[in-house]
């Protein structure tokens, strides 16, 4: 079993696997987007979301769908401060996360009391991110994408991706690690620079990723790798996403980040129960 991590004074532990919970602050996320029309509707979301079982809340405020627009690091600032301030003194006993690949924009959250940084990109596209993570020591998600938010859906190609992912996974670890990095969560990145195929190797191999020692993130809520399967669309979605949640879980997954917090939860628990009898 994982090490829990102190950050910010609050112990995150991986004995019972956690709930992520997405806050999109973004008007084009591919499911939810311009959900919220003021902070209050973000904070009554929140609170639901906590009711539910969420234990940590992850703060969107640029979309990474494929061939999203880009946002500027002001941009994505000004979507966040407010939440970020009132979600932090509202909700002083949940983690908060930021999702965000720019360091300038996680500076400003951890400043505002983010515990977790949650970056797409692993590091890749701001070297500026990890001297950052090391120096303020929060508790730091490492995902794997191939390519970026604009390009990475155009023919992604692996030669084998369960195999590549890890090595990516490794050489990111040992970078980390020498960095004085150790709070780390590792993310396969379902549906970033990913086919369908791709994902479902990745899912059928989870426990490869668990087993490089580091607690494992899995983002399928909702996601293509569901439709494009059930032909379902994105509302439409819950059952997969349940279904494939559980898989992750059985797989190794210690952390599963998801729109629906009270199906997710259920899931959880119904597979430990599962695993406790003899």
């Amino acid at each position: 079993m994982y090490e829990s991590y102190l950050t910010n004074g609050k112990q995150l532990s991986f004995d019972q696997a956690q709930v992520m919970a997405v806050i999109n602050l973004t008007p084009d996320s591919f499911y939810d987007g311009g959900k919220f029309s003021s902070v209050a509707d973000v904070l009554r979301d929140a609170e639901m979301k906590i009711q539910e079982g969420a234990t940590i809340l992850d703060l969107g405020a640029a979309s990474s769908r494929p061939g999203a627009s880009e946002v500027s690091a002001a941009g994505e600032i000004e979507r966040l401060k407010e939440p970020l301030r009132e979600l932090r003194t509202h909700f002083p006993h949940v983690f908060i996360s930021v999702d965000t690949y720019r360091a300038e924009v996680a500076d400003f959250a951890i400043n505002s009391g983010a515990d977790i940084i949650n970056d797409i990109s692993g590091g890749n596209l701001d070297p500026a991110m990890l001297p950052l993570v090391a120096k303020s020591q929060v508790v730091y998600v490492l995902m794997h994408m191939q390519g970026t938010p604009q390009t990475m859906q155009h023919n992604p190609h692996y030669t084998d991706v369960v195999a590549e992912v890890g090595n990516f996974f490794r050489e990111k670890i040992e970078i980390c690690e020498r960095l004085g990095i150790h709070k780390l969560i590792t993310d396969p990145g379902f549906g970033f620079g990913k086919s369908l195929e791709h994902n479902y190797q990745l899912l059928k191999h989870l426990k490869a990723i668990a087993d490089l020692g580091y607690p494992v993130l899995s983002g399928i809520s909702r996601k293509a790798m569901v439709n494009k399967v059930l032909h379902t669309s994105p509302v439409t979605a819950l059952t997969g996403t349940t279904v494939l949640n559980t898989l992750a879980l059985n797989n190794g997954a210690r952390i599963i980040r998801v729109h629906d917090v009270k199906e997710a939860r259920q899931a959880v628990e119904l597979l430990e129960f599962y695993n406790s009898v003899g």
